[in-house]
């Protein structure tokens, strides 16, 4: 005859007894989503980033011309950075501009006929308002020839070339992104704790992963806001000399001093 233990007997006993013999760190934590990734002795982790970075978009529509560069070249402020095909826009600039010579000649000429009172009050208002339509269609079609040409508005480098030559674009595609890679920065998610003794100018190091070197660094800003879910504040920080082998997007591990033990 075939026995079975009850569960609730040695067997039940044997599996409890092996369930508290499971050591507490295997069991499963609860994950959490925090930006603060703590080192040790006071090190945490920042993120380089251009305090100065811009994407171009087209204000027009058009064919792509040319585009002088290339991704990761530098440039230097106001150099050429995208030409667009811009007969269409030349020709209704040239329109306007022969549109208000003649309504700007109707005009002076009921002036002249108003004071012989050959032309009314209100014809020559009209003319008048028309000459102001007329000159407001001017600096639009300016407008759009000078969108034509899109400069660099800093020196630094391409970041990406959005766009290829021949495309036809629309108003608000976007074009360039660029960045000025003279003004890095640290930013960094700091615990807010760190308010009781972090200051503005504060020293600290910073070893990037990239170049495995460490860095100077000061305390530029410290956040205006302490997120209270993570309680953690925003710091951004920068190098003492800009170091030439360091480039945005690059990360690594900042040390503060001055923190407490």
């Amino acid at each position: 005859m075939q026995y079975r233990w009850p569960i609730n007997g040695v067997l039940g006993g044997t599996i409890l007894w092996m369930v508290l013999l499971v050591p507490q760190a295997s069991w499963p934590k609860e994950e959490r989503s925090t930006p603060v990734l703590r080192g040790v002795n006071g090190a945490l982790r920042g993120i380089v980033k251009a305090r100065t970075q811009a994407v171009l978009y087209s204000q027009i529509q058009g064919r792509i011309g040319q585009i002088p560069v290339k991704e990761g070249q530098r440039f230097e402020k106001g150099a050429a950075m995208v030409e667009i095909d811009c007969e269409k826009y030349r020709a209704e600039l040239a329109g306007a501009l022969a549109d208000h010579e003649a309504k700007d000649k109707t005009f002076r000429n009921n002036k002249e006929l108003t004071a012989l009172n050959a032309v009314s009050t209100l014809e020559l208002e009209i003319s008048e308002a028309e000459v102001k339509k007329a000159a407001a269609s001017i600096r639009l079609a300016e407008l759009n020839v000078r969108s034509c040409h899109i400069a660099a508005p800093f020196s630094g480098r391409v970041v990406a070339v959005l766009v290829n030559e021949y495309e036809n674009v629309f108003p608000n595609d976007k074009l360039l992104s660029l960045l000025d890679d003279s003004s890095l920065e640290i930013e960094l998610v700091l615990p807010s704790s760190t308010l009781g003794w972090l200051k503005r100018k504060s020293p600290f190091t910073c070893t990037i992963d990239e170049t495995r070197r460490e860095y100077t660094a000061r305390v530029k800003e410290i956040g205006a806001n302490v997120d209270p879910a993570s309680q953690t504040i925003k710091v951004i920080g920068t190098f003492g000399s800009l170091p030439a082998d360091v480039l945005a997007g690059m990360s690594g591990t900042a040390h503060f001093p001055s923190g407490p033990p």
